[in-house]
């Protein structure tokens, strides 16, 4: 599997945003949680900041939408320019029409599903995803501890990715560390968005390159 690093700018300074993407040119993509206050408690930015972002770095934008009404949203992001919009399966009320827009915008088009919430019921739409996202804390908040009950869900994840032989990413967020990023690769994980783990490093970028080589050790053993 190719590794793929996408560090939270939830952890970098919103006063300097282009300044702490331009921190991270080793970055696959840049993950921005959007946060409306209402699906988590929490309200972060939107899409005059993901526009903005845009035209500061050519870094890809991994949105990640965590706000109601997703199906009515969404497809703005993709159309503004974001590489990928990921919706939460339980906010969105068409998600196959949702994810189809967010493709038909030129997006990639992602599935989250939170930690208490099982893979199987989702395996009828693995075929209109570009990516699976599992969270592993609860969403809302960065800073958060990794939670090790989620990992039985990535292997089942991979597994039904693997049966159906799909070019899906298998994406995990929540508590990716240079502690935890291993046994989440492990599992079958790789995408891994990284926020205080890159951004509160001394180096960002270094920072990148060690999770990577320690993800990529691991997927090719397992």
């Amino acid at each position: 599997m190719a590794i793929q690093i996408s560090p939270s700018i939830l952890s970098a300074d919103f006063a300097r945003l282009a300044d702490e993407a331009a921190a991270v040119p080793g970055a696959d993509w840049l993950h921005v949680d959007v946060m409306d206050g209402h699906f988590v408690p929490n309200l972060t930015l939107g899409l005059p900041i993901v526009e903005s972002l845009l035209k500061a770095t050519p870094t890809p934008l991994d949105c990640h939408l965590m706000i109601e009404d997703p199906d009515r949203w969404a497809p703005a992001y993709a159309e503004a320019g974001a590489g990928s919009v990921t919706i939460h399966a339980r906010a969105a009320s068409a998600p196959v029409r949702t994810l189809r827009e967010i493709r038909r915008h030129g997006a990639r088009a992602g599935l989250a599903l939170n930690p208490a919430e099982p893979v199987e019921p989702y395996e009828d739409l693995i075929g209109e995803m570009d990516m699976l996202l599992l969270m592993t804390v609860e969403p809302g908040f960065g800073g958060q501890k990794f939670l090790d009950l989620v990992l039985p869900k990535i292997r089942k994840a991979r597994e039904l990715l693997d049966n159906r032989d799909a070019a899906v990413w298998l994406q995990v967020d929540g508590g990716v560390s240079d502690e935890t990023i291993e046994r989440a690769a492990e599992a079958g994980a790789d995408v891994f968005v990284a926020g205080s783990a890159v951004y509160g490093a001394q180096d960002p970028d270094k920072a990148i390159e060690s999770l990577r080589a320690q993800a990529q050790r691991v997927s090719e053993l397992a």
